[in-house]
């Protein structure tokens, strides 16, 4: 009975990664055979899983959305509960970064989409309403259903199509293949092959509106590492100031001091390697660069040089005064 119990939540489990899967497919996955499958299929049906069965060549099984979430599950309240906090999560940034198309279980953005795929549809107007009746501070940076439907799109290898606006207020519209959505800690990112110009881009979620999941699935070619992709994308972003800096430390340190999501270590020799950086204020990049108990040069630009050499000239100012009479402070 255990054994059967586990083959179900397996079976389970399976329908909700994938929209569709045929008959051998299932069965190779449980390590059963088809028969077994079919009744295993119907014990979920008369738990209320709506499992259905296509008939045809490309036939098989997809878990559909229901009159009712499945039960010993959520009921209606607590389905609302969980959406509006999972929504919630997911656009503020405080989701972990592990997503769908990463195999990442366990994350918000996961769990959401998942929930999403056999909400009742008639819980749909409720959960709208308290979600835009909640005001959050800061706002959340992406809106946490375009997360949702990107992540989605991501999991099952479906073409999207959406609406995007530049660093420079440009807006276009894109047709692509979606890869793996990256957080970066400060925000979303959805890496994917722009169709439109045979490249892969990357684009920062708050800026996509209205995606479109346009069902049409697709096959990954040479699909890059995502996480490395956002990271030389933030890297090098539009800032008013980039700078390149050698450093006199192996890679491989210099990687666990500074964050991949927002700068580029490259390996020059075995202790040495140049790290990439970007800021819109010299000041911030020199205290940042300033903080860490590191012999470096920096190789470009030489404004940031001339504003190490004036910070640090102030801080040895300040440094070598004396404290001034206590008589002599003013009450």
């Amino acid at each position: 009975m255990a054994e059967s119990a586990a083959r179900l939540l397996r079976l389970l489990s399976l329908l909700q990664v994938r929209p569709h899967w045929t008959g051998p497919e299932l069965a190779e996955r449980l390590s059963v055979t088809e028969r077994t499958l079919r009744r295993d299929i119907d014990r979920l049906r008369d738990l209320g899983y709506p499992v259905h069965a296509d008939r045809g060549v490309t036939g098989g099984y997809r878990l559909a959305p229901g009159r009712a979430l499945p039960p010993l599950l959520l009921d209606d309240d607590e389905a609302i509960a969980l959406v509006v906090a999972l929504r919630t999560a997911a656009g503020s940034g405080i989701a972990p970064p592990t997503l769908p198309g990463a195999g990442g279980a366990g994350s918000a953005l996961s769990a959401l989409a998942k929930l999403e795929q056999v909400l009742p549809t008639r819980l749909r107007p409720r959960i709208a309403a308290l979600h835009q009746a909640m005001v959050a501070l800061p706002a959340p940076a992406a809106d946490p259903l375009v997360l949702a439907a990107l992540a989605t799109a991501c999991r099952h290898q479906h073409r999207v199509r959406f609406g995007y606006t530049d660093f420079h207020g440009k807006p276009s519209s894109r047709h692509v293949e979606p890869l793996q959505l990256v957080y970066s800690g400060q925000h979303w990112y959805l890496v994917a092959r722009d169709m439109d110009r045979d490249a892969w881009r990357v684009f920062r979620a708050d800026r996509v509106t209205d995606p479109i999941d346009t069902a049409a699935r697709f096959t990954l070619r040479d699909p890059p590492d995502a996480t490395a992709v956002v990271a030389g994308a933030v890297a090098t972003a539009p800032y008013a100031y980039q700078a390149r800096v050698l450093l006199n430390m192996p890679a491989e340190q210099a990687v666990r001091r500074f964050p991949p999501n927002s700068s580029i270590v490259e390996a020059r020799r075995p202790d040495r390697c140049v790290l990439t950086v970007g800021s819109d204020s010299l000041d911030a990049m020199a205290l940042h660069l300033g903080v860490f108990d590191i012999e470096l040069t920096v190789l470009e630009p030489a404004e940031l040089r001339d504003r190490m050499r004036l910070i640090a000239d102030r801080l040895r100012a300040m440094s070598g005064r004396s404290e001034p009479d206590a008589s002599s402070v003013e009450k």
